[in-house]
Formats: structure tokens, sequence, C-alpha cells
């Protein structure tokens, strides 16, 4: 099956799905995954219409789609995987949502660095909602004061969680505690992947 073919049957899948739910299917955004892909593959998906990306490495995205925004205006690129500090200034310069704050130290290298570029991003808190020692994201109980930290005192514009189950429990338990978490703290944008 071509990528543009899966994009279809994916964007079927979704459109169904959030029927069910009694949601708009334009309420959910698909957010293309382009880790350990080929150009060619990332240019099918691009000729295919799909425009909002999710990367793993801040300095791969740099060497993947700085010349690419310029060839596709609409583009919407997603940092979904874990930031150091040191990099805070590319990704925001970069990136048009950070979906990985997991710690005050991120959030205010991020808030300092949108400040000096005058960029407003939306961003997401990583929730390790398997509470794995090995994974980044901040473990529940400590989600309500790093959200309280990132928005109150550092002034970021939490739009939403995200998080990654453990790959050998049943995803949407997982799915349904971040969408707990969520509500309790009145955020409406989830981010739901799988590794």
């Amino acid at each position: 099956m071509s990528i543009a073919e899966n994009l279809l049957s994916l964007r079927k899948i979704i459109e169904t799905a959030a029927q069910e739910a009694e949601r708009l299917p334009d309420s959910v955004e698909l957010v293309a995954v382009s880790k350990k892909q080929p150009d060619s593959r990332i240019e099918e998906a691009l000729t295919a219409g799909q425009r909002v990306i999710g990367e793993n490495r801040v300095q791969e995205a740099e060497q993947r789609w700085r010349a690419r925004r310029l060839l596709y205006p609409d583009l919407k690129l997603h940092l979904i995987g874990p930031l150091q500090t040191n990099k805070a200034k590319a990704a925001v310069a970069l990136f048009d949502v950070i979906e990985t704050i997991d710690r005050e130290k991120l959030a205010k290298a991020l808030a300092k660095e949108m400040r000096a570029q005058g960029r407003d991003l939306p961003c997401f808190i990583h929730v390790n909602t398997g509470e794995e020692e090995q994974k980044a994201g901040v473990f529940p109980s400590e989600l309500e004061a790093l959200y309280d930290f990132a928005s109150g005192e550092c002034g970021l514009n939490i739009t939403g969680l995200m998080c990654i189950p453990p790959a050998q429990d049943p995803p949407a338990l997982h799915f349904a505690l971040l969408k707990k978490y969520a509500d309790a703290l009145g955020l409406q944008a989830l981010s739901m992947g799988m590794s």
C-alpha cells in the first residue's frame, strides 16, 4: 500500500472513530512521525497532503525541514522527542508545537527562548503515565506542580498533555488516564502516540 493509500485509510478510521465519539473529525489531528524515514517516503507523504509532522530530534529536523519549509508554507512541525535544554533555542526557532516539557529546567529554557525569539508556541507536558524510570516524562504525581510552574511562573502556553504508553500495556488505559489528567487541569489537547 502506498503512503497516499495509507493516509486515506487512516483518515477514514479517524473519521469513523470521531463520529462514534460524537466529535467532529476535524477535531482530530494526525501527526505523521518521520523518524527513520527516507526522504522519498517523506516526499510521498507531503505530496499526499500530510502537513503535520512529528520529529524526535532537533538536529535531524533542522536538516530535514529547513528547506522544505519554503516549499510547504503550511507545514506544521511538532517536537515529540525528549529535548535537552541546550537545544531549546533551535527547537523554538524550528518547531510549531513543543510536546515534550517534562521538567522545570526545560520549561524555563523554552520560556526564555520564546521571549527572545518573539514566539508563543503551544506546548504539551509529556506525562510518563507508566512511571517507567528509563523513559522521559513527568510522573503523574508531579504533573500539577509542573503545569503550575510552566504555565504560571514561566508563562508558557500549555495547551495539552502527551504520553507514550509502555509497549507491554494496552494503550487505551494510558490514553484514558491522560484524558483524566487533562480534564483535571482544564486542557483540551491530547497527544497520544505509540512507540
